[in-house]
């Protein structure tokens, strides 16, 4: 209710979130909270209108695009938009030239997750044993080994079946 609020303060504003979910239609949500937050508060920061927004309807529309389809998580979206609102390059760019594509690889994962398991005898045993906290253990480990770059769902499904099975 409160990002509709905030969307429809400004024709200009409501423009701009149409704009971008006429690109990314199955993306509304994910939208309004990019718009109404990020997007927002650096414009209030920067003390510019939307429309004078570095990031315009397009170049969200594709780092939502990014973010909807594995490409990049959340937290390194963040990243993202921070870059793109500085240097004006899209999306796409800056994650090719900055290598942050997340790891969806089903197979480089579950060979990552058997390392990790493999490694760590002892957590595995708490874990095992009830100690449920560990898990964040394992995956902060598999986060450092690949630069935060897995795709944390795929991470913790991988290893809740992996520690299930072993």
């Amino acid at each position: 209710m409160e990002e509709a609020q905030q969307l429809t303060v400004s024709q200009e504003g409501a423009a701009y979130f149409d704009a971008v979910v006429a690109i990314v239609p199955e993306s509304a949500k994910l939208i309004a909270n990019w718009v109404c937050g990020d997007l927002a508060a650096k414009l209030k920061q920067d003390e510019l209108s939307i429309e004078q927004s570095p990031v315009n309807a397009e170049a969200m529309a594709q780092l939502i695009q990014r973010i909807a389809d594995g490409t990049i998580s959340g937290k390194t979206a963040k990243d993202v938009f921070q870059a793109m609102w500085t240097s004006q390059a899209s999306a796409d760019d800056i994650i090719q030239q900055q290598g942050l594509q997340q790891i969806s690889d089903v197979g480089e994962l579950e060979a990552l997750v058997a390392q990790v398991v493999e490694d760590n005898p002892k957590q595995v045993e708490q874990y095992l044993s009830g100690k449920d906290k560990v898990f964040g253990f394992f995956v902060g480990k598999l986060m450092q080994m690949t630069k935060g770059k897995a795709n944390p769902q795929q991470v913790t499904d991988l290893l809740k079946a992996k520690l299930v099975r072993d």
